[in-house]
């Protein structure tokens, strides 16, 4: 009688490995689905791939610009980040748009949020950036936004590490602010082009 006991007890372990090995499935399918979207692109001809591309470039460029200049006129100093921003996130496909919009800005907010609150309670060195990019990190892990990863750890980075001009809560405000605007615009000029695209009967 012990033994279906124990049986019972492996259950749990069984059903969390069942549950790592369909998260490792779907991970690789979706990076297998990445590669061929990859060798499809590759495989364009040489007048596709220049049209597409001139169109992914104009997007980038307006969406660029139209971020940039009120930064300027508000008088940002780094409103650069506004500009890099809108280039990062606009793409050809709005899909594609939102979610690496999401990422963007989500990035931005937890890797500022923890960045500040981490230098405001224990001070800047290299000890605590390390901690900080860890945390920020970690917690987009927790939160489901592994993709933004990247962006918290450098956001992180320039509030850490980066010498600034006044108050660090500023910085790190403004610098969500600036990724925000950026991310807005992006998505703004690639719904435009798209509905423009689908009511002209045009192929991205």
């Amino acid at each position: 009688m012990a033994e279906p006991r124990a049986a019972q007890g492996d259950l749990p372990d069984a059903a969390k490995r069942a549950g790592n090995s369909r998260e490792d499935r779907d991970t690789g399918r979706i990076g297998w689905l990445r590669d061929q979207l990859l060798r499809l692109r590759k495989r364009m001809p040489l007048r596709r791939r220049f049209s597409s591309g001139a169109a992914h470039g104009l997007m980038s460029a307006a969406a660029a610009i139209i971020a940039y200049v009120p930064t300027q006129a508000l008088g940002l100093r780094e409103g650069f980040w506004s500009a890099i921003t809108a280039v990062a996130v606009a793409q050809t496909e709005f899909g594609a748009t939102r979610s690496t919009a999401r990422d963007q800005f989500a990035g931005a907010a937890i890797g500022g949020g923890i960045g500040l609150g981490v230098y405001l309670w224990v001070g800047p060195s290299l000890v605590t950036y390390a901690v900080t990019v860890m945390l920020a990190i970690l917690a987009c892990w927790l939160v489901n936004v592994a993709s933004a990863c990247r962006l918290a750890g450098i956001t992180a980075t320039i509030i850490l590490l980066v010498p600034h001009v006044g108050p660090v809560e500023r910085m790190a405000g403004s610098r969500v602010l600036e990724v925000g605007w950026g991310v807005s615009v992006a998505i703004g000029i690639v719904w435009i082009v798209t509905r423009f695209n689908r009511a002209a009967g045009i192929d991205p």
